[in-house]
C-alpha cells in the first residue's frame, strides 16, 4: 500500500487545509494509538511542539485522539525535535510525537514520530498507521481511557543532555557567541546551553509570538546571524531552525560554514583525537570537495538520497557514526539518535576549543566547488526520463568535466520540476554547463 499522508519527514502541510486539520489529527492520533495498543497494553506517548500558534490546536487534537484509544499522554511543551527523541528514550515512553513544520513559515505545521529508541520510524510502521486510518474508530471504554500529564522540567533535562555531550575538561569561557533560535522551539533552551558551558551569549530569535518562527532569522536566514556576529564582534554565531535540528555556523570574520564543511570538520576532529572513522555519509548534493578531502584522509564516503532520514538509514546499514547534509542536518550517532543542531554545534566548538584553532584554520586547504542549480518547470505529461537530448547533454558535460566536477539531475519531490545541478572547480564553467543541460528541457 502506498503512503497517502506520510512524506519523507512525517506529515506536513498548511494549517486548515487537509491533512493539517484538527479532525484529521485527532483521527491520526487515534489510529497511532490503536497501533500502539496492539503492541503493548499501556502505551505512553510524549508530545512536544515548536512555537507556532497552531501548536495549541494540534496538541489538543493529538491528546484527545490518543486518550480515546486508551493511550496516556505526557505533554512536554515547546522543545526541539531532538529533545523529544531524547526524552522518549530517557522516559522509556512508547512513542515520541513532534508538532512542527521545521524551517517552514508559521502558517504550516506537521506531525512526526520517534520510536521508543528515539529513532525515526520505518515505512512499514507508517503504512500500518495509514491502514488504521481507513478503519472506523474503536473508542476505549470510560474506564480504559488514557490520561494526560505534563513533564514540567522537560527543557531542563534536555539542557543537561546537551551539555553532557561536551567534554568535561573543556569550557566555552572567554568566547562570545550569538545564538539565533529562529523564534522557534529552542528559544529558551539554546542560550542556556552555551551560557552554562561558560560562553557570553548574545540571544536573538528568542522572542516567539506564534507568528514569527523562521521569519527573517534562524538557519534559513543566516545573513541576519552574519550581521549580528559582526555588530557584536562575537567569536561565533550559531543559528538553528524552527525545531532546532538544523544548524548554521558563522565565525568572527562573518564567514558562513555550511553542513558539508561542518561534517568534514567533525570527522577531522575525531581523526585528530585518534578515533577511528571508517566512513561518513552525505547526500547526492554534498559538495565534491568534501568527498575528495575525506577520501584523502582514508575515510570512505557514501552518498544517500537527499533527506536526513536517508542519511540515517545508510549510517545504520554501514555501522558508521557521522553524516549530514549541506543544509545543516548533522548526525553524530554516538551523541544522539537523531540530527540535533545544538549537539552538532557543540561538536564543532569542541573541535575548535580543543585544538585552539578556528573553523577556517581547521578547514584550511578545502575549497568548496562552485555549484549551479537550475530548476526547470515541466509541462504536464512531459517524459523527462525518456528525453534523449537531456541525457546526451549530461554525458557531454560529464566528459568535459572529467574528475573535476559532476552532474546531478533529479525530480523535485513536491513540485513539477526537474533540478539540474552541475558542480565544477570553475564557477563559470559550472553555470554554462548547467544552462546547456537545462536548455534541452525548454
Amino acid at each position: 500500500m502506498a503512503r497517502q499522508y506520510f512524506g519523507t519527514d512525517g506529515i506536513r502541510g498548511t494549517v486548515g487545509q487537509s491533512p493539517i486539520t484538527p479532525d484529521f489529527i485527532l483521527r491520526l492520533a487515534h489510529a497511532v494509538g490503536r497501533v500502539l495498543k496492539a503492541q503493548e497494553p499501556h502505551p505512553v506517548v510524549l508530545i512536544g511542539k515548536d512555537t507556532r500558534i497552531s501548536g495549541y490546536m494540534l496538541e489538543s487534537a493529538l491528546e484527545s485522539g490518543f486518550n480515546s484509544a486508551g493511550v496516556d499522554v505526557v505533554l512536554l511543551g515547546p522543545v526541539p525535535t531532538p529533545a523529544v527523541a531524547y526524552l522518549t528514550r530517557a522516559q522509556r515512553a512508547s512513542l515520541g510525537v513532534v508538532i512542527s513544520a521545521s524551517h517552514n513559515p508559521f502558517a504550516d505545521n506537521g506531525i512526526k514520530f520517534f520510536s521508543a529508541k528515539g529513532q525515526k520510524l520505518s515505512d512499514d510502521w507508517e503504512k500500518s498507521v495509514e491502514a488504521r486510518l481507513l478503519e472506523d474508530p474503536v473508542w476505549a471504554d470510560s474506564a480504559d481511557l488514557g490520561k494526560t500529564r505534563r513533564l514540567d522540567d522537560a527543557a531542563g533535562r534536555y539542557i543537561e543532555f546537551c551539555k553532557n555531550t561536551f567534554p568535561n575538561d573543556l569550557t566555552l569561557k572567554g568566547l562570545k557567541i550569538v545564538v539565533d533560535a529562529a523564534h522557534g522551539a529552542a528559544y529558551q533552551i539554546a542560550p542556556k546551553v552555551f551560557h552554562e558551558l561558560g560562553a557570553e551569549v548574545i540571544a536573538m530569535g528568542c522572542a516567539p509570538d506564534g507568528l514569527n518562527i523562521n521569519k527573517g532569522v534562524g538557519a534559513t536566514h543566516p545573513e541576519t546571524l552574519v550581521q549580528a556576529v559582526k555588530d557584536h564582534r562575537a567569536d561565533y554565531g550559531v543559528a538553528l531552525d524552527g525545531d532546532a535540528d538544523r544548524l548554521q555556523l558563522v565565525d568572527a570574520s562573518g564567514r558562513l560554514f555550511n553542513g558539508d564543511e561542518l561534517l568534514y570538520l567533525m570527522v577531522a576532529d575525531r581523526l585528530a583525537r585518534d578515533e577511528a572513522v571508517p566512513g561518513a555519509v552525505g547526500t547526492l548534493m554534498t559538495n565534491l570537495a568534501v568527498e575528495i578531502a575525506l577520501q584523502k584522509r582514508g575515510v570512505q564516503f557514501v552518498r544517500a538520497n537527499v533527506g536526513d532520514r536517508y542519511v540515517l538509514e545508510v549510517l545504520h546499514d554501514k555501522g558508521w557514526l557521522l553524516g549530514g547534509e549541506g543544509s545543516g542536518h548533522l548526525l553524530a550517532l554516538d551523541k544522539h539518535t537523531t540530527g540535533d543542531g545544538l549537539v552538532s554545534a557543540l561538536q564543532v566548538l569542541q573541535a575548535c576549543v580543543g585544538s585552539g584553532k578556528t573553523m577556517a584554520q581547521l578547514l584550511e586547504g578545502i575549497s568548496l566547488f562552485p555549484q549551479t542549480l537550475i530548476n526547470v518547470r515541466l509541462s504536464p505529461g512531459f517524459d523527462w526520463p525518456g528525453h534523449a537530448p537531456l541525457w546526451a547533454a549530461k554525458q557531454a558535460v560529464e566528459t568535459e568535466l572529467g574528475d573535476s566536477g559532476r552532474v546531478l539531475i533529479r525530480a523535485s519531490g513536491t513540485e513539477p520540476l526537474v533540478r539540474v545541478m552541475v558542480e565544477a572547480k570553475d564557477a563559470a564553467q559550472a553555470r554554462l554547463c548547467a544552462e546547456r543541460i537545462a536548455a534541452t528541457l525548454a
